[in-house]
């Protein structure tokens, strides 16, 4: 295959310099983030080709925002908002070894994307379009940019993937599971929690989770477990992966991870027992620093796990 094609809202993000310090911080890094454009650099670091495409405010965080991905090696393909700030989040340590983030979004020049701001003459049958559940719940004109997306992908025969990363505070007040299982119905690949796949299809069995989600009409469906690795259902075999054993450091960023590495993985046609190890591998990676995406591997780091899968992984 020849590329990956994210498309989402990529924000600033202040986090304090000393995680230890938590609210009392005065000082405070700033960086970005966004669940798509983390695949879109966990692809490109992993060695495969990737953009992103969104819609940035005329300022500070939007000009950062695609100066660092250009720099990640992801093209962008991002409308500028002069009428819109770029949105915000920030992330502090709430406890030890938890993270709480909270988001400046309402209104933001991502919230405000629309298909007119996307170019979808990228698409064609080798390519790959990985789309989230964030972006529908911003707005109708972002649900419609995604819907249009996902349209142009099948009808030039390209892959498209589905990561249902369920944010519930976005979707108070509405139905998140019709557009999920709408979107599940139309991927190739869909990637879910435990829970965000329950969404979908009820409670069930993992192996029963991952059968029922691809009675929807996916060929493929991961299932990120977290500290017990993952499930991956492919063309109706079933393949789990334990996870690495790690000291996290920060979670945030680890489903992207692991998207990232699947998906990078596709591109060179490997095998799916091959897509699940570098997957769940760069999935633990993230885990391992402080950000969104300043964790995520890149493809010589992953043979430092081959030291021994029962020890701690060395960075």
């Amino acid at each position: 295959m020849t590329a990956v094609v994210t498309l989402g809202e990529t924000m600033a993000l202040f986090r304090p310099i000393d995680a230890s310090e938590g609210e009392s911080t005065d000082a405070y890094r700033l960086s970005f983030g966004g669940a798509e454009s983390n695949v879109a650099i966990g692809v490109a670091r992993l060695g495969g080709r990737a953009v992103w495409m969104g819609r940035l405010g005329d300022d500070v965080a939007g000009r950062r925002i695609r100066r660092e991905l250009r720099a990640e090696g992801v093209e962008v393909v991002a409308a500028v908002d002069a009428e819109a700030s770029t949105g915000a989040m920030m992330k502090t340590e709430i406890a030890p070894e938890r993270v709480g983030v909270q988001y400046w979004r309402a209104g933001s020049a991502g919230s405000r994307l629309s298909p007119d701001d996307l170019d979808l003459s990228l698409l064609g049958a080798s390519w790959v379009l990985h789309v989230t559940g964030i972006t529908p719940a911003l707005s109708a004109s972002a649900a419609s940019a995604v819907d249009a997306a996902v349209a142009a992908a099948r009808s030039a025969g390209a892959t498209v993937s589905f990561d249902v990363n369920h944010r519930p505070s976005l979707w108070r007040g509405r139905d998140a599971r019709a557009v999920y299982r709408r979107l599940a119905a139309q991927a190739n690949i869909v990637f879910a929690g435990r829970e965000e796949a329950a969404l979908i299809v009820g409670e069930r069995s993992d192996d029963e989770l991952v059968t029922a989600i691809a009675e929807l009409g996916a060929s493929t469906v991961a299932l990120k477990l977290g500290a017990e690795g993952a499930l991956v259902r492919d063309e109706g075999r079933v393949l789990h992966r334990p996870a690495w054993p790690i000291r996290p450091v920060d979670t945030v960023g680890a489903g992207d991870a692991f998207v990232a590495g699947y998906l990078s993985e596709l591109l060179r046609a490997s095998p799916t027992e091959r897509r699940l190890e570098t997957a769940v591998a760069a999935g633990a990676f993230a885990c391992l620093g402080r950000g969104d995406w300043e964790s995520l591997p890149h493809a010589r780091q992953l043979d430092l796990l081959a030291a021994g899968e029962g020890d701690p992984v060395v960075r």
